[in-house]
């Protein structure tokens, strides 16, 4: 059995002892980490440091509680993908061929090995507290580089971010366009019946902290299965009154992606 830790919201913990952790990421490449969604994990190795590297950088968007180690076992003949976080094309081997490949780098930091399927509960092992200063940020080697602005590297609320976004603004991630913009592209969409211009206005919206809730809760109901997780995710983190009421509303959606989408929303605005 190859052993592997991933690491969480210790918000999880509690639902991973009695479920084992959901398939929420998707993978990299055409091949195997395209098939569906799955988990990241990364062997576990004799140096505490490199098996918990990527600590400093998930503690950015720690949840709530900090992060745990869950350490889990998969057989070896398992299908994995392994390969540094930037791979377009990671390479498809067994969970124990990962293993010896990580182990064999002179530096391994960065690399990542995806399971295409969720952990079952009788493959974790143990659940950790870990230290949350350990690993790098970023990415390997990132101090005195250029900062990305992308939504994926930025953390809402970090110091100094707003100044930043609006000094080297990303193409794709922002700053978002102003609230009467994004207003006039989702009635253009729904007017249009295109739902991949009107997904794509409520990702923008997600990059905000507030928006018009009662303009968009109509959207709670759009046919398209996409839509109403997209419309899940760009108010999970507004200020604007009555968000709570519409999420607990999406929580009985009859599509299970949509309820999926409401209770990770849950996970990550509880206390």
């Amino acid at each position: 059995m190859a052993t592997f830790v991933h690491l969480t919201s210790a918000a999880t913990a509690p639902r991973i002892r009695r479920a084992g952790i959901r398939a929420l990421s998707q993978g990299r490449g055409s091949g195997l980490g395209s098939t569906g969604r799955g988990v990241y994990l990364f062997p576990v190795l004799p140096s505490y440091t490199l098996t918990h590297q990527w600590l400093r950088e998930l503690s950015r968007r720690p949840g709530p509680g900090g992060l745990v180690a869950v350490h889990v076992k998969i057989a070896d003949g398992e299908a994995v993908t392994v390969g540094r976080y930037n791979a377009r094309e990671p390479v498809e081997t067994t969970a124990a061929e990962a293993v010896r490949t990580v182990s064999a780098l002179d530096d391994p930091r960065g690399w990542e090995v995806f399971l295409p399927r969720a952990v079952a509960r009788g493959e974790v092992r143990s659940i950790r507290p870990v230290r949350q200063v350990n690993g790098w940020r970023y990415f390997p080697d990132a101090h005195g580089r250029t900062p990305c602005t992308c939504h994926g590297c930025r953390v809402r609320g970090e110091y100094g971010s707003r100044r930043l976004r609006e000094r080297r603004p990303h193409p794709l991630d922002g700053p978002p366009p102003p609230p009467r913009v994004l207003l006039a592209r989702v009635e253009a969409a729904e007017a249009e019946g295109d739902a991949v211009a009107l997904r794509e206005a409520l990702r923008w919206y997600g990059l905000r902290r507030r928006g018009p809730l009662e303009r968009l809760a109509r959207l709670a109901r759009h046919p398209d299965t996409a839509v109403r997780v997209a419309l899940v995710e760009a108010v999970t983190y507004w200020s604007t009154p009555g968000v709570g009421a519409l999420l607990r509303e999406l929580a009985h959606d009859p599509h299970p992606d949509v309820r999926e989408a409401v209770e990770d929303a849950m996970d990550a605005l509880a206390p």
